[in-house]
């Protein structure tokens, strides 16, 4: 009330503030991202030929690791680029939802002191159209804008800045589970091409075995 109608936005601007870092904090968690041992898991299951289409289903929706390991299984029968481009494709939709929200966070972080901004301004207009009618005689209307404009910088800085600071937090968290998550699909790809499941593993054992049988044959 201090703060006039210039607090309103501030104050929409400090819930929605608090209800993304509260879902941030519950999506981003990392056995909801990137569950341990789900890796071992699929890479024992393409030892093990245990890659039929309930399988991939189940780890599809798993989680967002689970969804990058089942894209590649789904190729793993082709080469080692095809599969990466697709890992890579699915990726992008990935990492969009992690960042979810993260971009409003942003924008809050930047016009909060805006608004503070603004409301300081309105206040000191206030406070100059009470010196134009009542002269400097009466301190109260001065204080009055005065006070005004301090309360809207205050509450302006008081959101902007939680605002920002988690919003690089949660920047550095998706990209750490990024990370963690090509390490993963990095070792699943070696682990096809070891099995002989891509093109592009089978391919060299072939081509020795073809010349030798040229060879006895002249």
């Amino acid at each position: 009330m201090a703060g006039s109608w210039a607090m309103l936005p501030i104050l929409i601007c400090s819930a929605v503030t608090l209800a993304i870092i509260l879902e941030r904090f519950w999506s981003l968690r990392r056995k909801a991202v990137v569950p341990a041992g789900l890796g071992n898991e699929v890479r024992e299951w393409a030892r093990t030929r245990k890659l039929d289409p309930e399988h991939l289903n189940a780890l599809r929706t798993n989680s967002p690791l689970g969804e990058l390991l089942a894209a590649a299984l789904t190729v793993r029968h082709r080469p080692r680029e095809v599969i990466k481009e697709r890992v890579e494709d699915t990726g992008r939709h990935v990492v969009h939802r992690l960042e979810r929200f993260l971009n409003t966070l942003g924008t809050i972080a930047l016009i909060s002191p805006l608004l503070g901004l603004l409301g300081t301004v309105f206040g000191l207009i206030r406070m100059f159209f009470a010196v134009m009618v009542s002269g400097v005689g009466d301190p109260l209307k001065m204080a009055g804008g005065i006070g005004e404009a301090l309360v809207c910088t205050a509450a302006g800085l008081c959101v902007a800045i939680p605002a920002y600071a988690f919003h690089r937090y949660f920047r550095g968290r998706v990209s750490d589970l990024v990370v963690e998550m090509e390490r993963q699909v990095f070792l699943l790809t070696d682990e096809l091409t070891a099995t002989g499941e891509t093109v592009a593993a089978a391919t060299p054992t072939a081509a020795p075995a073809a010349v030798r049988v040229a060879r006895t044959a002249t």
